[in-house]
């Protein structure tokens, strides 16, 4: 399973989810889906929500087996 660490992140930023979800072109109720972890994004995405973070990958998703 794919974890994140989206909510922390975005948080440390002050932005809303409406805000991150503008940032990188998808909707708000995408970024709900990825804060629960209903949701596992293309590797392009989780590139682009890195990037308007400033986190590295690996610091904003990791991998855990079920």
């Amino acid at each position: 399973m794919l974890k994140n660490q989206i909510f922390l992140s975005r948080a440390k930023k002050g932005w809303t989810q409406q805000q991150l979800a503008d940032s990188v072109g998808v909707s708000r109720q995408t970024i709900i889906a990825l804060e629960k972890n209903k949701y596992n994004p293309s590797l392009i995405l989780a590139f682009k929500i890195a990037a308007v973070l400033d986190e590295e990958l690996p610091a904003l998703f990791t991998y855990e087996e079920e």
